[in-house]
């Protein structure tokens, strides 16, 4: 496992000196040493200020294991996250090497390469479930997922720099273009004080890799606001990911935490299997359940081949947005 960490972290050095950035070793006292993490201290050399990349490695042998390695893990981040005010960007081993474009995408928007386009050039159309599972299957960590109403988010036109770009040939992002969906669960109905509140839950939003839509995940929720009317709106951040900053920019309120998922992984595939109450752990056969997300109105049947070690993420933090007051 260590040797895999050193081919893991020499991996992504590799990527970010081929695209003229510098990586190092964080030795800090204020980051923790944890098993199976590593902190990459990234510079450009240009003055800008330092971006640290967290490394996770599943070196874990036991889901007790793994939940032990997962609460050093997120003591070491929540240490950064108290020391700069901001979340790092945590990438596992095991999305490097099952989805490393669009991992790659994610680093370097991290480190403020990325494609911008403003929402006010994007027009928004209802979509349907064909069109939205091919996106998400291609840009969402989870795929696709359970869902009533699906937006898909469209580039109309270029405006100022990204027109110059275009014309020059150093954009390839063409108006007509999908670059975003976002989708939305049908109503759950709770009765509030006598009165029935409706309310939705925000499954899934994901943009093209390196794209990054100033505004679009605001045009997405009001777009749904004016032609739905919900009373209540709830979702999910997973702290793998971030820590959700972006849904209280948009209003949204933290509520509560959703419990880690142990995920058994395939170092074949580098596919992840959730590990469920009452599913056989994984042995010496090499047998374990089909993959999904881990997220909640999902299951998992089959059986694929597999070898062997346990991650757990973080969990996720919960966020409403209440439309109309009520107790």
């Amino acid at each position: 496992s260590l040797q895999d960490m050193g081919i893991f972290k020499e991996s992504v050095s590799d990527f970010l000196s081929e695209r003229g950035f510098h990586g190092q070793n964080e030795v800090s006292c204020r980051l923790s040493a944890s098993k199976g993490v590593e902190t990459l201290c990234i510079s450009s050399g240009d003055g800008f200020p330092p971006k640290y990349i967290f490394l996770l490695s599943p070196v874990a042998e036991t889901p007790e294991e793994a939940a032990e390695v997962s609460d050093s893990a997120w003591e070491s981040i929540s240490k950064f996250m108290k020391t700069e005010g901001v979340m790092p960007l945590v990438i596992s081993e095991d999305r490097w090497n099952s989805d490393r474009k669009t991992i790659q995408a994610r680093i370097l928007a991290h480190l403020e390469i990325f494609t911008q386009i403003y929402a006010r050039n994007c027009e928004i159309r209802r979509i349907e479930k064909p069109e939205a599972a091919e996106f998400l299957s291609r840009t969402h960590s989870y795929g696709d997922a359970a869902c009533r109403y699906r937006y898909g988010m469209y580039l109309k036109r270029h405006t100022g720099h990204n027109a110059e770009a275009m014309a020059q040939g150093r954009m390839s992002v063409e108006a007509g273009t999908l670059i975003a969906v976002a989708t939305f669960s049908n109503a759950r109905k709770w009765n509030k004080g006598g009165r029935i509140i409706r309310s939705y839950e925000w499954t899934r939003y994901a943009s093209l890799p390196g794209v990054r839509i100033n505004g679009g995940m605001g045009k997405l929720l009001k777009t749904f606001i004016d032609e739905v009317h919900p009373d209540d709106i709830m979702s999910y951040a997973d702290l793998e990911w971030s820590d959700g900053d972006v849904y209280r920019q948009l209003g949204f309120t933290l509520e509560g935490r959703k419990e880690p998922v142990t995920f058994h992984i395939d170092t074949g595939t580098w596919r992840r299997f959730p590990v469920k109450p009452g599913m056989p752990v994984p042995d010496d056969s090499g047998l374990t359940g089909s993959d999904d997300s881990g997220m909640e109105g999902q299951d998992s049947s089959g059986m694929t081949a597999a070898g062997g070690r346990f991650f757990r993420n973080f969990g996720s933090n919960k966020y409403r947005l209440k439309l109309t007051e009520y107790e």
